[in-house]
């Protein structure tokens, strides 16, 4: 059986069992053998663009004896896969940006059809992450944040749902509910820092954050150094950021789960 990294196996962890499952950006496809290995998926679909990781992904997968579960396929985010025929998508390892493109073409073409959950890790731009899915009626159900050599990653999960309205009074609870430890923070910082994560800091989500705040110092003092107007409101944006950012630490930081 592979062995997946840290990542890769919380990852695993949050695919429902007994579906497809298609692994946009594959890589190696060490995720959809895994998924079909342990029995969490019935059948995948392993999706990669590039020449070389779509050659590395076909030989994983015949070697571990998967030929006729796992999918290899070469084309551009949603094109791998035919609407309906995957009920969980999982696209990791990308910018934020990127993921809500490959969602934003994909359910335009009808990718979407049938998927009950997405499960992403992007690894900046989460919040646009978290905007798309405010746009387009997904709910957001779970995140986590964890740390692997060194680097930081967090995994949002979202499911569909039949009723719009149900989507959107899910989204208005979660982004304006008070939380547990940090009381009333406002929708733009929960966008930005993740509301179940801002639930349940730890001490991944205090070094996160504290280093983000250290980062907009330096941004903020270099945009600083021009006179231009639109400098100067980017600068104020940035401030107030990092004003929000610097309160939540300092409401959160008592109450930090190790």
């Amino acid at each position: 059986m592979v062995q997946l990294s840290k990542r890769l196996e919380t990852i695993a962890n949050m695919v429902p069992k007994g579906g497809t499952v298609a692994d946009i950006g594959s890589d190696h496809a060490l995720l959809p053998v895994f998924l079909v290995e342990t029995g969490t998926a019935q059948r995948a679909v392993a999706g990669e663009i590039n020449d070389g990781p779509l050659q590395a992904a076909r030989k994983q997968v015949a070697e571990a004896g998967l030929n006729d579960r796992i999918s290899v396929r070469q084309g551009d985010g949603l094109d791998v896969i035919s609407p309906g025929e995957a009920d969980t998508i999982v696209i990791a390892g990308m910018g934020g940006g990127t993921i809500a493109d490959i969602l934003t073409r994909g359910e335009a073409a009808g990718k979407l059809s049938g998927v009950s959950r997405l499960v992403l890790q992007p690894n900046i731009g989460e919040r646009i992450v978290r905007e798309w899915f405010l746009s387009y009626g997904w709910k957001l159900v779970q995140e986590r944040l964890l740390e692997e050599d060194g680097i930081t990653y967090e995994i949002l999960v979202a499911e569909q749902t039949s009723s719009c309205s149900d989507a959107e009074e899910h989204n208005r609870e979660l982004y304006s509910k008070e939380l547990p430890f940090a009381g009333f923070v406002p929708k733009e910082l929960r966008l930005l820092m993740g509301p179940y994560l801002l639930s349940a800091p730890n001490r991944v989500f205090l070094e996160k954050w504290s280093a983000y705040a250290d980062k907009l110092d330096r941004m903020i003092e270099q945009i600083g150094k021009s006179e231009a107007l639109e400098a100067k409101r980017k600068r104020d944006a940035l401030i107030e950021e990092r004003k929000g950012v610097k309160e939540v630490l300092a409401c959160l930081s008592e109450y930090v789960i190790s």
